[in-house]
């Protein structure tokens, strides 16, 4: 490999290094994107360390994980079905062509419409069977695309959302949760320090979604569907672990507890 080129992040450069445990009492499909098209360095790095980070995390809180990778394999709906919750995780911006647009978009980076149609495929499926999931920065922006909504292809003014020129690009971002929802509920305050990277967003909310969290400019970072169980979309990066342990453990153990539920209502097939 020259030194200009980026290395391919693999599965087991992200998996954790030991099994789960024998006690794990609940089964996570994490959907990624291990790779984007034309990724610098920095971007493979992020996304090796925040899929690193969730994977372990949620093993260490009793799960047991399996890793679906959209930018390199088609979505097994049997191991979704079998499963109790799906995460979706951050990656390239989603092609403009699914939420009505055309053309090239400022800013843009890993555009990948195979990527898209997968993770759109599982999002529609989590709804329909209303399934437990979390959907996590690009994976909001799917949710949102998957109900109909539209994307902001660029924020401008941008500084609340991520680093400026000659700065690292992730921040501390603090936004309010809105009553009533079930961010609010898990943090227990209105106010959230969170970390953020991203320079896109929900513009037009999709039907069936109601507003969870919103930036102090305004900007969506939340969403919540209203007729389903428990499907959430988060702009921010509960994964990063810049951010607060203790907060970035209270909404994966919020999301595990509610893959249990579903799991104890779900009839048993053996």
């Amino acid at each position: 490999m020259s030194a200009q080129e980026t290395p391919v992040l693999t599965r087991d450069d992200v998996m954790p290094p030991a099994a789960a445990s024998a006690e794990a009492d609940v089964e996570i499909v994490v959907v990624a994107q291990l790779n984007l098209p034309g990724q610098s360095l920095e971007t493979h790095q992020l996304l090796r360390r925040f899929t690193a980070v969730t994977l372990r995390t949620l093993q260490d809180l009793g799960a047991r994980i399996h890793l679906i990778d959209a930018a390199s394999e088609e979505p097994d709906f049997d191991v979704l079905a079998a499963a109790d919750g799906v995460l979706m995780l951050g990656g390239g911006d989603i092609d403009p062509r699914f939420y009505g647009r055309s053309g090239p978009m400022a800013n843009e980076y890993g555009r990948d419409p195979v990527s898209d149609t997968r993770q759109l495929a599982i999002t529609r499926w989590a709804i329909d069977n209303d399934a437990t999931l979390l959907a996590v920065c690009r994976g909001s922006q799917i949710l949102n695309v998957a109900c109909g909504g539209t994307i902001i292809s660029d924020i401008q003014p941008s500084a609340l959302h991520h680093g400026q020129k000659g700065e690292p690009s992730f921040l501390n971002e603090t936004l309010t949760l809105q009553p009533g929802t079930k961010v609010r509920e898990i943090f227990g305050r209105e106010r959230l320090t969170v970390r953020s990277g991203h320079h896109q967003a929900v513009e037009t909310v999709g039907e069936g979604l109601r507003v969870a969290a919103i930036a102090d400019d305004g900007v969506v970072e939340g969403t919540e569907r209203i007729d389903n169980t428990w499907i959430v979309g988060v702009q921010w990066h509960p994964e990063d672990d810049d951010g607060s342990e203790t907060d970035r453990l209270a909404f994966f153990r919020a999301f595990l507890d509610a893959a249990r539920s579903r799991a104890s209502l779900t009839p048993s097939t053996g």
